[in-house]
């Protein structure tokens, strides 16, 4: 199970979560600016918390009682970022392999794995400007996985997407969570696509835990639910 309950002073809020995770999809929703994004970064080890804890199962990833910190390439943390952030001199094959430390027989299976349940075998030799924007996705995803992370953050990552190929990848993504049977914590400002994906919703505002608003709606009762 993963574990966050920090504080972490921003321009204009101080941002205060409190929550838990295990191998399930939680969504952060909320308005633009609200923390979601600093949540992310703080728990990959991009940004520091002024106070408080991380945990990942019995691992600390940060205790500010204790001055630990674990550095972003220790924690076993997947990371999409929004732009994907995918290298433009790099082909397909290059992008996916970039990070991973080695190339056994081990590493080769899943790479072969990720392409086949991704759907891009035939995307391998072919330069990130060339993708379209549902490829570049699979594309960022595969990248992510293909360092066996125990963790997978995503910062809207079908926000730039058409409508078809947000309802295409949004069940890709469950799918990969299923099988990986890891922590996803996806950030999204789109109620739909919140309650499409997520099995637990985090509501945010001003940096602070609130309740479902009162229209929430979900087509699935009891599938969705605040954190507090």
């Amino acid at each position: 199970m993963l574990h966050i309950d920090i504080t972490k002073q921003l321009s204009d809020f101080e941002l205060k979560v409190n929550f838990s995770v295990e191998n399930s999809i939680l969504v952060l929703f909320g308005p633009s600016g609200c923390g979601k994004t600093t949540t992310l970064r703080c728990i990959a080890g991009l940004e520091k918390p002024d106070s408080g804890v991380i945990a990942n199962r019995e691992l600390k990833l940060y205790a500010s009682g204790t001055n630990e910190f674990i550095p972003p390439n220790k924690r076993r943390v997947g990371y999409m970022f929004q732009d994907y952030a995918l290298f433009p001199h790099m082909n397909v094959h290059k992008n996916i392999w970039y990070g991973v430390s080695k190339s056994d027989a081990k590493a080769q299976d899943l790479y072969k794995k990720l392409l086949r349940l991704l759907k891009i075998e035939q995307l391998t030799e072919r330069f990130t400007d060339k993708l379209s924007g549902g490829e570049k996705q699979r594309v960022a995803l595969a990248r992510a996985l293909m360092a066996e992370p125990e963790i997978l953050l995503l910062d809207e990552p079908l926000s730039a997407l058409d409508h078809d190929t947000r309802l295409e990848l949004q069940a890709e993504l469950k799918n990969m969570q299923q099988l990986w049977n890891i922590p996803f914590i996806l950030v999204t400002h789109d109620p739909q696509e919140a309650k499409a994906i997520g099995h637990e919703v985090l509501f945010l505002e001003r940096g602070r835990q609130v309740t479902a608003p009162t229209n929430w709606e979900c087509s699935c009762p009891g599938r969705l639910q605040a954190v507090n």
